[in-house]
C-alpha cells in the first residue's frame, strides 16, 4: 500500500517537492530556485523549460533522498504561481517564448484598450476580475502577437496555452493531457466563473483561438499520469497556489479566511456557493473543490510581499539574510517616521493601479539601517491590512480572526504588527507550507488516501495566536500615515 502524498509546489522564485504522510506530517522537502529575467523595466519573465527542469529535479532528487520507491506514492497535487502564462509548440514541445510572469506589467496598454472599449464591466461581471495586466488573458494576446505565425498555428492547436500547473501535467505525462483546473481558469480573465466555461466575448476581444485552451477540470478530480521513472502515479490534485492554501488552512466555511506571506500577499474569504462582485477593488474567484458545483471567494492581491525582503538583501544589500529582518526590526522602537511603499510593479487591491512605483518617504538625517528594514517589514502589515478592511466593507462584517502561512508568517514582529494594525486575532498554523499541504489533501482525498474533508480538518494542528496589544489610537495615527505614502506613490510612471 502506498505511503505518501507527493506535493509539487511550483513557486515565483522557486520549485519544491514535499512528501506527507498519512498523518498529514512533512516527511521530506527539496527545493531549488531558479532564475528571474527582468528584459526591460516593468516586465517579468522565467524559461518555462527551467521552470520544468527545476520543478523535476527536486521532484526525483527527493525521490531518491528520502530512499522511497516511486511505488510509495499514492498520487501527486500540484499547486503554482497564477497567471503566469506559457505558449508552447504542440509537436516540438518547446515554449515560443518565455513564461510571461504574473507580476508583469508589459501588457498594461492592452489592458487600456480593452476598457477603452467598454468591456471593463463586463470582465468584472463575468471573469470575477479587475482589469489589469496581473492577468493571463492579455499576456497570450501579446505573445501572439509578437511570435509570427504564432496566432495562425494556435487555431490549428499547434500551439498551446498554459499557466504554470498546466505545462507541468503536459510535461509530466508525456504530452497526453492538456489540461487545468477551475480554481487556474479563474486566473485568466477569459473564464467565465458562472458558467463555467472560457468566454467567447473576451477571446474575440483579444483575439485568442479557443482550440489553444486546455480542458477545464475541477481540482480535486483526476487529471493526469505522471510518469516517473518508468511509473505511473495519478495527478489528483491542481490548484492555484492561493486556493491551494485555504484549502490547506482548512477555510472550508464560509467566512473563513486566510493571508499567505510569499513573493506577494495573498488574502482570500470563503463565500461559499455565492460570487460576491465587490465594491472595493477585490476579486472573486473560484475555489478548490470536488465537482462541477463551485464555491467561491474574494480575494485581495499584494504584488510586492515577501519580494521587499528580497530586494532589500539582493539589490539593496542592506541585509544578507531575509531572517535578519526580524532582528534588526526590533532594534528600534519604531521606523522613526520612514515609509516604504513597494510598488516595484504597480499597487494591486484595493487600489489597482498599474503605474504606481516604489518610494520611501519620511527620510531624515537621523534615518538608519534598522528603520528602513522596519518600513520594509511594516509595509507588508499595511498593505494585508488594506485588503482585510475592503473585505469587511464589502460583507459587511469584523473579521474576527485570520489565519495566516507562507515563508514570512514565521517573523513573530511582522505577525503581531499585523495583529496591531488589523485588530484581528492572527492564527498560525503548525505546518506553514498550506499551499503544498492543500494540493497534497486535494489529491489524498481526490484518491481515497484521506476519508473526506471531516479527515483533512481533524489533522489541521494551531502553533501560535498573536493578539492585538497595540492602542487603537497609535495604530490608527501609523495607518493614516501609511495611506499618504501611497499617495505619494500612486500613478509615478504614467505618461
Amino acid at each position: 500500500m502506498s505511503k505518501f502524498i507527493l506535493s509539487l509546489d511550483q513557486g515565483t522564485t522557486s520549485s519544491r517537492a514535499i512528501l506527507f504522510n498519512k498523518d498529514m506530517e512533512i516527511v521530506f522537502t527539496e527545493q531549488k530556485e531558479y532564475t528571474q529575467i527582468y528584459p526591460k523595466e516593468g516586465w517579468v519573465e522565467h524559461d518555462p523549460m527551467e521552470i520544468y527542469t527545476s520543478q523535476y529535479t527536486v521532484m526525483t532528487d527527493l525521490i531518491s533522498k528520502a530512499k522511497i520507491n516511486v511505488s510509495d506514492i499514492a498520487g501527486i497535487g500540484i499547486t503554482n504561481q497564477r497567471e503566469t502564462s506559457i505558449l508552447w509548440d504542440s509537436k516540438t514541445g518547446l515554449p515560443i517564448y518565455n513564461a510571461i510572469v504574473w507580476q508583469c506589467r508589459r501588457t498594461s496598454s492592452i489592458v487600456d484598450s480593452l476598457k477603452n472599449d467598454g468591456l471593463g464591466d463586463y470582465i468584472s461581471k463575468t471573469t470575477g476580475l479587475i482589469p489589469d495586466a496581473y492577468f493571463s488573458g492579455t499576456k497570450i494576446k501579446w505573445i501572439l502577437d509578437k511570435v509570427e505565425g504564432a496566432r495562425e498555428k494556435a487555431k490549428r492547436g499547434e500551439i498551446l496555452f498554459g499557466t504554470v500547473d498546466t505545462w507541468l501535467i503536459w510535461k509530466l505525462s508525456g504530452g497526453k493531457a492538456h489540461v487545468t483546473d477551475y480554481t487556474n481558469a479563474s486566473r485568466t480573465m477569459i473564464f467565465d466563473i458562472n458558467k463555467l466555461d472560457w468566454d467567447d466575448k473576451l477571446l474575440n476581444a483579444l483575439d485568442i483561438p479557443r482550440a489553444m485552451l486546455p480542458q477545464v477540470k475541477p481540482s480535486g478530480s483526476i487529471l493526469a499520469n505522471a510518469v516517473i521513472n518508468g511509473t505511473e502515479i495519478p495527478i489528483a490534485g491542481d490548484a492555484g497556489d492561493q486556493q491551494a492554501a485555504l484549502f490547506g488552512q482548512c477555510c472550508l466555511e464560509k467566512g473563513d479566511a486566510k493571508c499567505t506571506y510569499g513573493t506577494g500577499c495573498f488574502l482570500l474569504m470563503n463565500t461559499g456557493t455565492k460570487a460576491i462582485q465587490s465594491k472595493n477593488g477585490l476579486l472573486t474567484t473560484i475555489i478548490a473543490g470536488f465537482d462541477n458545483k463551485v464555491n467561491y471567494a474574494l480575494e485581495g492581491s499584494v504584488f510586492t510581499g515577501g519580494a521587499v525582503i528580497q530586494w532589500l538583501r539582493d539589490e539593496m544589500r542592506i541585509i544578507t539574510d531575509s531572517a535578519d529582518c526580524e532582528y534588526f526590526a526590533n532594534k528600534v522602537s519604531d521606523t522613526g517616521g520612514v515609509y516604504l511603499v513597494p510598488a516595484f510593479t504597480g499597487l494591486g487591491a484595493p487600489y489597482w493601479d498599474m503605474y504606481a512605483r516604489g518610494c520611501i518617504v519620511g527620510i531624515t538625517r537621523g534615518t538608519k539601517r534598522a528603520h528602513i528594514i522596519r518600513a520594509a517589514q511594516e509595509s507588508i502589515a499595511y498593505q494585508v491590512m488594506d485588503l482585510l478592511k475592503a473585505m469587511e466593507s464589502d460583507l459587511g462584517i469584523e473579521l474576527k480572526e485570520l489565519k495566516v502561512d507562507g515563508g514570512a508568517s514565521k517573523d513573530k514582529f511582522l505577525m503581531q504588527f499585523q495583529a496591531d494594525v488589523c485588530r484581528t486575532n492572527i492564527i498560525r498554523p503548525e505546518i506553514r507550507e498550506t499551499t503544498a499541504l492543500g494540493a497534497a489533501c486535494l489529491a489524498g482525498i481526490t484518491i481515497g488516501f484521506w476519508k473526506g474533508l471531516d479527515d483533512v480538518k481533524s489533522r489541521w494542528k494551531q502553533d501560535m495566536v498573536f493578539n492585538p496589544v497595540m492602542e487603537s489610537e497609535k495604530s490608527q495615527k501609523l495607518i493614516n500615515g501609511w495611506h499618504k505614502a501611497v499617495g505619494r506613490s500612486r500613478g509615478w510612471a504614467e505618461n
